[in-house]
């Protein structure tokens, strides 16, 4: 596969990625790192060459060392913010994410709740929706307490 779809635009970055919603005894599996207050869904950015179907697969296995079925697309996401990682800081980055609901085996454990991510450690961790925890996307702390079968459309600008 190619590079990440992370591209330069004016003084920003558009990125387009993938997260994956692993949903398991009424909690979901997210992300954190040792440099970050806050989590974010496990995923990443789609690579030049992949489609997202094919990203979301490829994460989930790369971060939680076990390959994964897709159920079904969930949400399509897209947002404005200020970076805040050493190679962004600042950046306006506009973002589009498809996050996929994932078919989780019964005895689902992921392989190591650590990985390395560039030059950071980033720590796996299962959380309810009443976790009192800032997270990205926030809308998995309301619309994760009762999945539906449709696709929803979310937009923010936190510029």
């Amino acid at each position: 596969m190619g590079r990440d779809m992370t591209v330069p635009c004016d003084e920003g970055l558009i990125n387009i990625r993938v997260g994956a919603i692993i949903l398991k005894n009424g909690r979901f599996l997210m992300v954190g790192s040792d440099r970050d207050d806050y989590l974010y869904s496990v995923g990443g950015r789609i690579q030049f060459g992949e489609t997202s179907e094919q990203a979301v697969v490829r994460e989930v296995e790369e971060e939680t060392g076990v390959r994964m079925e897709i159920d079904r697309l969930g949400f399509v996401s897209e947002v404005y913010f200020y970076g805040d990682a050493p190679g962004n800081l600042g950046k306006t980055i506009y973002e589009v994410s498809y996050y996929y609901y994932m078919k989780v085996p019964e005895d689902f454990e992921p392989v190591s709740e650590d990985f390395m991510e560039g030059e950071s450690t980033e720590h796996l961790r299962w959380v309810s929706p009443d976790d009192e925890i800032r997270m990205f996307p926030q809308f998995f702390k309301t619309e994760l307490r009762h999945p539906e079968q449709v696709v929803k459309y979310f937009l923010r600008d936190d510029r």
